[in-house]
C-alpha cells in the first residue's frame, strides 16, 4: 500500500515539474503526457488494489481447478481400474474354444470348481428369399431392382416354437409354429412397397420380437431378401401377407410351405453343468453358475476354476499410495499457511481433512475375525509429513490370509458402497458440491471477479471523464500561454527597436 502511495505521489510531482519547466522555458506544454500522468496518479491506489485482488481470485480459481482435478482423477481412475474387473478373483475357462467366462459385478468367486460341456450352441432361424422378381407381360417372373414396386399390404410376423424337416434335396423345411405362453405378433401396413421398404418395416416393427431383414445385392445386382430371428427353440417365425395387391409381395412368406428357403433352424443351447443337463436360448448364459457369465463359442468340454489377482492388488495398494501422495501435495500446497492459494478457503481445507483421515476409516465389508478393514492394516504406512508408504512383507501376509477382505475393500463402487472407490468417490462428490465444496468456492470467487470487473469499469469511466476534464483545461491554459508568449515576443522586439534608434 505505501509503495503504491509512493508511486502516486511520484508522478504527481513528476507532472508539476514538468509544466513549470515548461512554463519556465517557454516551449510548450506535451499535454497529452501531462494529462495521462496525472490520471495515473489520481487512480493508481484503487488499480493497484484492484490488480492484487485480480491475481488473488485468479490464482484461487486455478487452485480449486487444481485440487478437484486431482481428488477427482484419483477417484475415477481407482473406479475404473475396479470395474475393469482386474482387481477381482476371475473365472478361468480351460478351453476357450468352447466357452469363456466373465465375473459378475460383487460375485464372490473364490471357491468356484465345474465341469462344463457343451453339446449344441443355441443358433437363430434364418430365412433368404429368391431373387426378388415381378411377373412380365406374360406372367413370367422377371429380376426387379430393389427399389422396384411390388404391391401393397399386411404384413404380420410371428414368433413361437418352430418345427423343422429336411427335405429330400437336404433343404430345410418348416412347420406350424407352436407359439408357448406369452408369444407375441406384429403387424403392419405396406403401401406400393419395394423389398428395400419392406426391410426397412421389418426392422422398425420387428425388433421387438427380435426378427431383422437385410437386402442383399448379388453380383448381377439381382437383390435377395435375408431375414433372421433371436436365438433359442421358442424364437422360429413366420411372416405372412394379406391384401388385394400382395400378390408379388408373398414371395418374401416364410412358414409350413412358404417360399423363403430356412437356411438355419431356430434352437437352443444344450449344455451339461457338472452332470445336470440344462438348455439356454442363448450363447451368453448368466444364470447358471452363481455369479458367472458365460459366453458358449463351440462345442466340447471346459473346466472352470477361479484366479486370485494377487499381483494386480498390490500394485493396486502401491498406486493408491502414490497417487494419494501425489494429491496431498496438491492440498498442502494450496492450503499453506504461507503462500497457499487456498489457505483461507474451507472446502479445500476440510477435503485436507478428509483425505489424510481416510487411511484409518473402516473399509471393506468383511466381519471374519482379524480380517483387515483399514488401509493401515493392509500394511500402508503414514509418515510424520502425511506421506504413504507401503510394507510389502506386511502387505503380503494380508493378501496371503485374508484375499476375499482385501478383494471386497478394493470392489467397484457400483458393488461395494463401503469399498475405497466408493469412498474416494464420495469425497470427489463433496469436494465438488456447489454448497459446500469447492463448487461453491468456485462460484464465490467467480462472483468476486464480477465485483472486481464492475469497480474497474467505474474507474475507467472516472478516468476517461478526469481525462477529458484535464485536457480541455490545459488545452485553454496553453492557449493563454502562447498568447502571452506571443505579446511577449512583440513587446521584445519593439523595445529592441527603440533602442536601436536611439543609439
Amino acid at each position: 500500500m505505501t509503495t503504491t502511495t509512493s508511486t502516486g505521489s511520484t508522478a504527481v510531482q513528476t507532472a508539476t515539474k514538468g509544466l513549470l519547466t515548461s512554463l519556465g522555458s517557454g516551449s510548450g506544454i506535451d499535454t497529452g503526457s501531462l494529462v495521462t500522468s496525472l490520471v495515473e496518479a489520481q487512480y493508481a491506489v484503487q488499480t493497484a488494489r484492484l490488480t492484487r485482488q485480480g491475481e488473488t481470485l485468479t490464482a484461487q480459481i486455478s487452485g480449486v481447478s487444481t485440487v478437484k482435478s486431482a481428488i477427482t482423477g484419483f477417484a475415477t481412475a481407482l473406479d475404473t481400474l475396479a470395474k475393469g474387473g482386474t482387481l477381482a478373483t476371475q473365472p478361468k475357462s480351460s478351453a476357450t474354444a468352447v466357452l469363456s467366462a466373465s465375473a459378475q459385478p460383487g460375485a464372490k468367486l473364490s471357491a468356484l470348481s465345474s465341469a462344463i460341456a457343451v453339446g449344441r450352441l443355441a443358433a437363430a432361424q434364418t430365412a433368404a428369399s429368391a431373387r426378388v422378381a415381378l411377373p412380365d407381360a406374360n406372367g413370367d417372373p422377371v429380376a426387379a431392382s430393389r427399389t422396384a414396386v411390388l404391391g401393397s399390404g399386411r404384413v404380420t410376423l410371428r414368433i413361437g416354437g418352430a418345427s423343422y424337416a429336411t427335405a429330400t434335396d437336404g433343404s430345410t423345411t418348416m412347420g406350424a409354429l407352436t407359439p408357448p405362453e406369452g408369444s407375441a405378433s406384429v403387424a403392419f401396413d405396406l403401401s406400393d412397397a419395394s423389398v428395400d421398404t419392406l426391410a426397412a418395416a421389418i426392422n422398425a416393427n420387428g425388433a421387438a420380437l427380435g426378427v431383422t431383414a437385410a437386402v442383399v445385392t448379388g453380383a448381377d445386382g439381382s437383390a435377395y431378401l435375408s431375414l433372421k430371428g433371436a436365438t433359442g427353440s421358442a424364437s422360429g417365425f413366420t411372416l405372412s401377407v394379406d391384401g388385394a395387391d400382395s400378390a408379388n409381395l408373398k414371395q418374401f412368406e416364410v412358414g409350413d410351405g412358404a417360399p423363403m428357403r430356412i437356411t438355419a433352424r431356430a434352437q437352443n443351447a444344450e449344455l451339461t453343468v457338472d452332470g445336470v443337463a440344462v438348455e439356454r436360448a442363448s450363447n451368453t448364459v448368466a444364470d447358471l453358475i452363481s455369479g458367472v457369465t458365460l459366453q458358449l463359442a463351440g462345442t466340447g468340454s471346459a473346466s472352470l476354476s477361479a484366479t486370485r489377482p494377487t499381483e494386480a492388488l498390490t500394485q493396486a495398494v502401491g498406486d493408491v499410495v502414490d497417487t494419494y501422495n501425489q494429491v496431498l501435495a496438491i492440498l498442502q500446497t494450496q492450503t499453506d499457511a504461507v503462500g497457499g492459494n487456498l489457505s483461507s478457503d474451507p472446502a479445500a481445507k476440510a477435503l485436507l481433512r478428509g483425505l489424510k483421515a481416510m487411511t484409518l476409516q473402516a473399509i471393506g465389508a468383511d466381519d471374519a475375525p482379524g480380517a483387515p478393514r483399514t488401509l493401515a492394516e493392509l500394511g500402508v504406512r503414514t509418515a510424520r509429513d502425511g506421506t504413504l508408504s507401503v510394507d510389502a512383507t506386511a502387505l503380503s501376509g494380508v493378501l496371503a490370509k485374508y484375499p476375499d477382505a482385501v478383494e471386497g475393500m478394493f470392489a467397484s463402487s457400483s458393488t461395494a458402497a463401503n469399498g475405497l472407490p466408493a469412498r474416494l468417490k464420495a469425497l470427489s462428490a463433496t469436494a465438488a458440491s456447489t454448497s459446500y465444496g469447492l463448487g461453491a468456492s468456485t462460484a464465490r470467487y467467480t462472483e468476486a471477479q464480477k465485483t472486481l470487473a464492475k469497480e474497474q469499469t467505474k474507474i475507467t469511466d472516472q478516468s476517461d471523464a478526469m481525462t477529458k476534464r484535464l485536457t480541455s483545461q490545459f488545452a485553454a491554459m496553453n492557449a493563454r500561454v502562447s498568447a502571452y508568449k506571443s505579446v511577449q515576443t512583440f513587446l521584445t522586439n519593439q523595445i529592441a527597436a527603440w533602442n536601436k534608434s536611439d543609439g
